[in-house]
């Protein structure tokens, strides 16, 4: 990281305490959580349900904006421009529509029917047996969970190099070893109490940052003028390469944000809370906090575009360096420390909740005769952990790539399932896993299309595994209105 060496602070140690404290209070936080637990896997994966609607939507916000906003998102609009708001506002939407029709059936129907985690609602509710369908399912989450949790180590370790010029995976490995600490300690609720203090961290960063840089640019005008005379293109609303439409392009983003019903470390959110009417007053809360977070995200990234017009010649890295450098570039030492530890915050938050996730997948639905036992979930923790150090140590993708490929396929191959079983419609096990392949397949095959930038994989590869549902529904009932013919 000599390149950016003369981007260090003079006053590092400044930074180093402020950044330290802050991750201990973290851990602190994490661990005093573990005084209310009670020794059972029911308490370490969903808090007993009973989590207030408060906790449940600050903790949704952290695990959602995680590394993704920090570092991809910021890196992605440093690149584009005012454009890239259509990707947070069909995502927000498609949220919204998850919140309003998904999040309380999952809420009463996991109660309803014993289940620790969402994947195992993945089965016909009149089946007792899971069949291949559900270890299939929780294997799948493991992998795609590990690999969605190294890129929150990653975009850890990028923010570290930045700021402090430290070795590559140093941050991966203390981000690893921090979460470890406290999900081992109080599981779920440790991740939960935690996402809920980091959020309001990340948020306080954000505002800081955008409101200081605005001020440094000139305000809106002045940001304006100065992206124009980059790049005119920066200030176009409508994405220049949506080569099948502006509609068809948004509404993939919006199935992308809807693609939250196929992510069981955000699910499980909803599962813990006290009571499934509670889910609204969450919802309200959740999106009074998300929404101006995304706001700002975009924000960051035009002001870092405006502020350093070349990050890579101007300081040998990528975009995705843009918020530290924006940061260091901007604010003083201590705040230099409480920005690092914001973005920090973003990794932990989610990559906590898909340790967890990754954790109840294992024993509750591939290896269904350790779900009673305490201690096989802690060893799954520390397990996946491990993993997911090692995916992010050996893996040169970047944080970008890493999640919206993760995030793609559980959308895909899990969403449609519990779609059609949350809302009651006939399916059997045959069926869930043909759409479950279905969309496994599509998923992967539009990824690796030419068409991949144009129009985001949910959109095809959801209507693929919803069209399968349709047909084999159609097969199934067509002997029947032949009969009634007859």
């Amino acid at each position: 990281m000599s390149e950016s060496a003369a981007l260090i602070p003079t006053g590092r140690w400044l930074v180093g305490a402020v950044f330290i404290a802050s991750l201990l209070a973290f851990m602190a936080i994490g661990v005093v959580s573990s005084r209310h637990k009670q020794k059972s896997t029911t308490d370490y994966l969903l808090a007993g349900r009973n989590v207030s609607p408060w906790l449940v939507a600050l903790s949704t916000v952290a695990t959602m904006s995680s590394g993704f906003m920090f570092v991809g998102m910021i890196g992605f609009t440093y690149r584009t421009g005012l454009s890239s708001i259509w990707m947070l506002v069909g995502w927000a939407a498609g949220d919204y529509f998850a919140w309003r029709f998904f999040y309380r059936p999952l809420r009463e129907v996991s109660q309803r029917r014993g289940a620790v985690s969402a994947i195992a609602l993945l089965k016909p509710p009149n089946v007792r047996s899971q069949g291949v369908v559900v270890p299939i399912a929780g294997v799948l989450s493991v992998f795609y969970l590990s690999m969605y949790a190294a890129a929150q180590l990653k975009a850890g370790d990028t923010a570290l190099q930045t700021v402090f010029g430290t070795p590559e995976n140093v941050g991966s490995v203390l981000g690893a070893a921090i979460v470890l600490v406290y999900c081992y300690s109080g599981g779920i609720r440790a991740s939960i109490w935690t996402d809920a203090a980091q959020s309001i961290v990340m948020f306080a960063t954000m505002a800081l940052l955008v409101f200081v840089a605005f001020v440094n640019v000139g305000g809106t005008t002045g940001l304006e003028r100065s992206l124009r005379g980059l790049d005119p293109s920066l200030m176009s609303l409508f994405p220049a390469d949506a080569s099948f439409g502006f509609g068809i392009y948004f509404l993939g983003m919006v199935l992308g944000g809807f693609g939250v019903v196929g992510q069981p470390h955000v699910l499980v959110r909803s599962m813990c809370i006290e009571d499934g009417a509670l889910i609204q007053r969450a919802r309200r809360y959740y999106f009074l906090f998300l929404l101006p977070f995304y706001a700002m995200t975009i924000a960051v990234g035009l002001l870092a575009r405006a502020i350093i017009p070349d990050i890579t010649a101007q300081t040998g890295l990528s975009s995705e360096h843009a918020l530290p450098v924006l940061g260091m570039t901007m604010l003083p030492e201590v705040l230099i420390g409480l920005m690092l530890a914001g973005l920090f915050s973003a990794t932990m938050s989610t990559e906590d909740s898909q340790i967890i996730a990754c954790t109840s997948a294992l024993i509750e639905d591939v290896f269904p005769r350790w779900k009673k036992s305490y201690t096989a979930s802690k060893v799954a923790t520390v397990g996946v952990t491990c993993v997911a150090l090692l995916v992010a140590v050996s893996s040169a993708d970047g944080v970008f790539a890493l999640v919206l490929d993760a995030w793609a396929v559980l959308s895909c191959t899990l969403g449609p399932v519990l779609v059609i079983s949350l809302f009651g419609w006939p399916y059997s096990r045959a069926m869930a896993l043909v759409i479950m392949v279905t969309g496994f397949v599509a998923s992967n095959w539009w990824v690796a299309s030419p068409w991949a930038e144009d129009v985001y994989v949910n959109l095809p590869a959801m209507a693929a595994a919803f069209g399968a549902y349709a047909v084999m529904l159609a097969a199934r009932r067509l002997p029947q209105i032949r009969t009634r013919g007859e």
